[in-house]
């Protein structure tokens, strides 16, 4: 087995097939797949001399309260048929993740097919993210939205600009090729857009992407993209104007944002609708996960409204094992005397005088990240100190929950 960087020419019909037989792709929309394997860098593992797994991996960024770092978004991790239960993904995934760290990404995430696996290279879950169905006849805004202007697939760098600069909040992520935002776009089936063009300099400012499915839906709607507050409520107002034929709109919930709070009769509607093709509701996940890669990086960039605590770390990472002996890249294992607070650090080394907490990286970053509290985490995660010392994490890292909204 062979671990190298993919080569057009040589590899492009063998990860075709892969994905085809992932059930990833269908035949004839090869050039759908292209916008994520040009979207960063790709990895193959070559298995008698043809490519059967296949790691892409695309640059962005993750937001950390006021701050944003460096992330190695991890878009595709694929076996095929004849390498599976060979190790291929996981030390591919791991020289991927090795490369990225060695390059500056400080945080690596993917979305995950299932909880476990993943686990095993140092990631941690994220958050349950919420998605509702629901009638936008049902809306209660009581903005009036004006006339939007249609968007196509040939404006995906105008969609990519806005979505770059869209309201974000903890959590948050940018995959910044503009590729990213062209798979999400061109992989919508019957996909369109409304939006608005209200910059200085007469550029898009906020808009929505979806989907139709029949006359009456469902709709679903993949891309909600806005800056200010009134830009949202227009955009729901804009959804609440397709009420009359559209019965069922699908969404991810915005960060800091309650749907509910915008819909009339909300039980009421959950209840005549049950079992039905028209069933609303709201349905939740934690799909999500990430792994800090450079601990003292991160930590550079945190930046606390609270009281510091200090401590020692003993962090284990459990990628090590995925890695070839002569990876430079080792992942974050080691003891660390940590500061959390308005100025926080981890410096490598002990002492005795100061309070233990053990955890893995995945643990760890789940904490560091407001996922769920230190006492949380001790609980059902590999997490231990002492009751005061959680106690007091859980105070210090009083964060708002993360919530990436941008799927990959």
């Amino acid at each position: 087995m062979i671990i190298r960087d993919f080569d057009t020419e040589r590899d492009k019909e063998a990860v075709y097939r892969i994905w085809r037989e992932v059930g990833w792709l269908e035949k004839g929309k090869e050039a759908q797949m292209d916008c994520g394997l040009y979207a960063g860098t790709a990895l193959v593992a070559e298995v008698n001399g043809e490519a059967e797994c296949l790691v892409l991996s695309t640059p962005g960024t993750i937001r950390y309260l006021e701050e944003d770092l460096s992330l190695d978004a991890v878009t595709g991790v694929t076996t095929s048929y004849v390498a599976r239960k060979q190790g291929l993904a996981g030390r591919v995934l791991a020289r991927s993740i090795a490369t990225r760290a060695k390059e500056g990404m400080l945080v690596s995430g993917l979305g995950m097919f299932d909880q476990g696996y993943y686990n095993q290279l140092g990631f941690g879950t994220g958050g349950y993210e919420h998605h509702l169905r629901f009638d936008p006849a049902q809306l209660t805004v009581s903005t009036k939205a004006r006339i939007p202007r249609r968007l196509t697939t040939k404006d995906v760098e105008t969609i990519h600009e806005v979505r770059l600069k869209r309201m974000r909040s903890h959590g948050s992520c940018n995959l910044l090729p503009s590729a990213a935002t062209q798979a999400d776009v061109e992989n919508s089936e019957n996909g369109f857009g409304l939006g608005y063009f209200d910059g200085e300099a007469g550029e898009l400012t906020h808009c929505f992407w979806g989907s139709a499915k029949g006359e009456h839906g469902p709709y679903s709607i993949y891309l909600l993209l806005f800056q200010t507050p009134a830009q949202f409520l227009e955009l729901m107002a804009l959804l609440k104007n397709l009420g009359d034929q559209v019965h069922i709109v699908g969404m991810h919930e915005p960060a800091n944002i309650q749907i509910q709070d915008l819909l009339k009769q909300p039980m009421k509607h959950r209840r005549v609708t049950q079992k039905s093709e028209l069933e609303v509701g709201s349905w939740s996940a934690a799909y999500w996960q990430m792994r800090i890669n450079d601990l003292a990086g991160c930590l550079a960039k945190t930046h606390l409204e609270s009281k510091s605590v200090r401590f020692q770390l003993h962090l284990t990472d459990p990628i090590e094992k995925f890695l070839d002996t002569e990876e430079t890249w080792r992942g974050t294992s080691g003891d660390y005397i940590v500061t959390l607070g308005e100025e926080s650090e981890a410096v490598r080394g002990t002492d005795s005088s100061l309070p233990v907490l053990t955890a893995t990286v995945n643990a760890f970053t789940r904490m560091w990240l407001g996922v769920r509290p230190a006492t949380g985490l001790a609980i059902t995660d590999t997490l231990s100190g002492s009751p005061e010392l959680l106690a007091t994490l859980d105070k210090v890292l009083r964060l708002p929950s993360p919530r990436p909204d941008w799927d990959f």
